[in-house]
């Protein structure tokens, strides 16, 4: 069992950036690839980025290559997601998110989520 608990969303203006955290309890933490998804008003939550359980292999979704990192500490039982140039169209709630799997979908352990709003 894992429990998530995502933090350091906000307002920020276009072009700014933000570094999101979340913390993980349970045991295994190492063992689990993390996640980040978000969903926006009137939309489907969609992938943004996911990093197996060594932190040797990261996927991303288009959207955000380039702009988003994702990484984690293993010792803090901590992901991150550091989210640079900010746009509008990122204005989302995030979530964290924990499978066995690296993958982009289906993941079997969801945090409550952070606001992020990007103002133009």
């Amino acid at each position: 069992q894992v429990q998530l608990v995502e933090s350091g969303g906000g307002l920020v203006q276009a072009g700014g950036s933000l570094r999101l955290s979340c913390a993980a309890s349970g045991r295994t933490f190492s063992s689990y690839t993390m996640g980040w998804f978000r969903q926006a008003p009137g939309k489907e939550r969609e992938f943004v980025a996911a990093i197996r359980w060594s932190g040797g292999i990261m996927m991303y979704a288009d959207s955000v290559k380039g702009r988003f990192t994702i990484s984690r500490d293993n010792a803090k039982k901590t992901v991150y997601l550091q989210m640079n140039s900010l746009k509008p169209e990122d204005t989302a709630v995030y979530y964290c998110a924990a499978d066995e799997r690296l993958k982009s979908y289906d993941y079997a352990y969801w945090g409550q989520g952070t606001q992020v709003t990007v103002s133009s």
